[in-house]
């Protein structure tokens, strides 16, 4: 059923405007819960800690929302307050990844524009419902429920949910993601405009019309405004960058140096990467009494199945990364793959995508040696695998003289953190003497990329004080003197009284980020 207005132009019936409306609310839920969405994940990459940042970014959100919804009562014409609403949020959600990394890359800093950002589309977002109720009151829509509204939006969010992790994340850079959004807000804006002509302001398609190119033009680029970004974080050519679900992954090239970065965090120079793995791998292989059975958690690039691979009786590697890409790409890529000289693909190496709590939890083979090869503790979902509870599960997949070692991270920047890692394996039960724990021995060495880095050796019986680790030939880093000169700290990095780490309230993650914060904010 269609109307004219008084120049005789067919003007389409309430019915559609009401079924539009509707299908707008879905749209905006959709695009608002992406912008929350981006907005946390930014957060948790730049910033750290997943969970608070998640937990900050969706009060803020929730909150400015409900400021919204009561500024709604100020826009004098619902309608026209609607568009000019899309047409906001299509610019200032469109603009807010490309923002947010261009902040980070040229002032090093991202909280001040991320909130004010997440606060201006949890304002404008607010509004949304509150108008588009209006309208449907001011149009006369026949048996109008607010229920209906409610539906439409509750069913957005679900949608947006789903897609963000299964379609968005996986094929879309965060930028691309958010400027797409963006376009969809001003695609709502424009389809509204056209249906109801009659009661907008003409003045209304020229910002609209302009906003929309300026979109779409940067949608266009958002491939080179990725670039012009990395070239900003990155001292190197970025050879490989990949949003999965579960990480950002960037890799740089100069010359022959390669780095390895994960949520923007360095993980590996391939300058110095040997002093790391070296160190991490050697000890526990070189004292373990029998190396036939490895596993790896983490430790996705190679490297330290690189290491595990050049000692005698090795014969099954198993190597459990949560992210598939990574082993993927080290496996794959000739260059990268000559890095950890083919490690990823020897038929003794069999490489598991899981969880690493999960798989410790379901598993039930047994081990000479466990390497922990994990992330920093600078998450609760990261430090539920520097804890008391996942070290006595790894513990019960030890063999009678089996060793764990795990990087700790660093003695000097975080002192406490390391310190907690050492108390926390120390605290785990001997599933050997079930009165006893764990006996731990805690090393450091300096590691370029990254300071001075701690590991700690943790098993039922540690080999006698003072046994050198058998080492294999070829090594760059790690001797008999360095191993010995490992095990001395300097008085203002040495023990500290410090509680057990445990799920129940993980210190470790305070302790963790205090430490750096001191150090370099």
């Amino acid at each position: 059923m269609s109307v004219s207005d008084q120049s005789g132009a067919s003007q389409p019936g309430p019915d559609l405007k009401v079924v539009w409306l509707l299908a707008a609310t879905f749209f905006v839920a959709v695009a608002g819960l992406i912008y929350e969405l981006i907005a946390a994940t930014i957060s948790s990459y730049l910033l750290g800690d997943s969970i608070r940042q998640f937990s900050f970014v969706i009060g803020v959100f929730l909150t400015a929302m409900g400021a919204g919804a009561w500024l709604s009562r100020f826009a004098g014409d619902a309608l026209s307050g609607f568009v000019r609403t899309q047409i906001a949020l299509g610019v200032i959600g469109g603009a807010a990844g490309p923002l947010l990394f261009f902040a980070y890359a040229i002032y090093g800093a991202v909280s001040l524009p991320l909130y004010a950002i997440l606060m201006a589309i949890g304002i404008l977002s607010g509004m949304e419902i509150p108008l588009i109720t209006r309208v449907l009151k001011e149009i006369g829509a026949a048996e109008f429920r607010f229920e209906n509204v409610l539906t439409a939006d509750y069913i957005g969010a679900l949608a947006a949910s789903l897609a963000f992790p299964l379609l968005i994340v996986p094929n879309l850079s965060l930028m691309a993601a958010s400027l797409s959004f963006g376009v969809m807000n001003l695609a709502v804006a424009g389809f509204s405009l056209w249906l109801f002509r009659d009661r907008l302001p003409r003045g209304l398609w020229l910002p609209w019309a302009a906003f929309l190119l300026a979109a779409l033009t940067a949608l266009v680029l958002s491939e080179r405004l990725v670039a012009s970004v990395d070239a900003r974080l990155f001292q190197d050519e970025v050879i490989f960058r990949e949003e999965t679900p579960y990480q950002s992954i960037t890799i740089t090239r100069f010359d022959e140096r390669y780095r390895l970065f994960l949520d923007h965090s360095i993980q590996f120079d391939s300058l110095d990467e040997h002093r790391y793995h070296e160190m991490l791998v050697h000890p526990a292989m070189g004292l373990a009494p029998r190396r036939a059975h490895v596993l790896i958690l983490g430790g996705g690039d190679g490297m330290a199945a690189r290491e595990v691979l050049r000692h005698d009786g090795v014969e099954r590697v198993t190597l459990v990364d949560l992210d598939p890409r990574v082993t993927e790409i080290f496996a794959a890529n000739p260059d990268l793959a000559a890095l950890n000289n083919g490690a990823l693909t020897d038929p003794r190496v069999e490489i598991v995508s899981a969880d690493a709590w999960t798989f410790i939890a379901e598993d039930d083979a047994l081990y000479d040696v466990v390497i922990a090869d994990l992330p920093d503790p600078k998450t609760i979902a990261l430090s539920k695998l520097y804890s008391i509870e996942f070290y006595n599960m790894l513990a019960e997949r030890l063999t009678a003289q089996g060793l764990i070692v795990t990087q700790s991270g660093s003695p000097t920047f975080a002192r406490n953190a390391f310190w907690t890692v050492a108390a926390t394996l120390d605290a785990a039960r001997n599933p050997f003497a079930p009165d006893s724990t764990l006996e731990t021995l805690a090393y450091h060495a300096y590691v370029p990329s990254f300071g001075d880095w701690g590991f700690v050796m943790a098993g039922p019986a540690l080999p006698a004080e003072g046994r050198a680790p058998e080492l294999p030939d070829g090594l760059r880093f790690l001797t008999a003197a360095q191993w010995y000169a490992a095990q001395v700290f300097p008085a203002d990095t040495g023990p500290v009284e410090v509680e057990v780490n445990s799920i129940q309230g993980h210190p470790l993650v305070a302790l963790y980020q205090r430490g750096w914060d001191y150090w370099f904010r």
